[in-house]
């Protein structure tokens, strides 16, 4: 099956109160670290939903990664304009660009896992998180969402998810304050 990768990064960050997606993590901009998690999944591509002006890197070799731009912040919008460009793939991973930390191998155990579910996820102490593999069948439900919503609601309302259980909290932790990112930065350093 033909998978893509989407990484969500047009929000407006505004607990964030500046351009967090381009604050450094490690020497490198946040957004180019939810691109390598999303790179580190059985994907034939990725697909970065960005606001305009966000620098999202060049990324030679495979997967291939492509910017789809949107002015809007909504993440309805930006869910919506990463399916559409999922174009006929099977399945999507949704990632999201303030969440760096992702670990690469949860989204392998994701694909292996899903089946003919409506989606799969990693939880982690009773608490689902990302990434998010969605498969064909949820890209309708995706094309009919509005608002400040993203699949979340869809989810919680079926009972064809897999929960991959977990150990790791940082499927959980995006970053919001700038304080977010020492946390992060300390984190990194322990699991290296």
């Amino acid at each position: 099956m033909k998978r893509v990768a989407v990484v969500l990064a047009a929000g407006a960050a505004t607990r964030f109160g500046s351009d967090k997606l381009s604050a450094p993590l490690g020497g490198e901009p946040l957004i180019l670290h939810a691109i390598r998690a999303a790179r580190a999944a059985p994907v034939a591509r990725v697909i970065v939903v960005a606001r305009p002006g966000l620098a999202t890197g060049d990324w030679p070799g495979d997967p291939p990664v492509e910017v789809v731009r949107i002015a809007s912040t909504a993440l309805s919008d930006s869910l919506r304009a990463g399916i559409a460009a999922a174009g006929d793939a099977g399945a999507a991973f949704v990632f999201l660009g303030d969440m760096p930390l992702v670990p690469h191998t949860i989204a392998a155990r994701l694909a292996a896992r899903i089946g003919d579910r409506y989606a799969a996820m990693p939880r982690d102490d009773g608490r689902p998180g990302h990434p998010v593999l969605l498969s064909r069948r949820a890209f309708a439900d995706i094309a009919r969402l509005t608002g400040d919503e993203g699949a979340g609601r869809l989810l919680r309302q079926r009972d064809d998810v897999l929960f991959d259980e977990c150990t790791n909290p940082l499927i959980h932790f995006d970053v919001d304050r700038p304080e977010d990112l020492g946390w992060l930065a300390s984190r990194a350093r322990s699991d290296e």
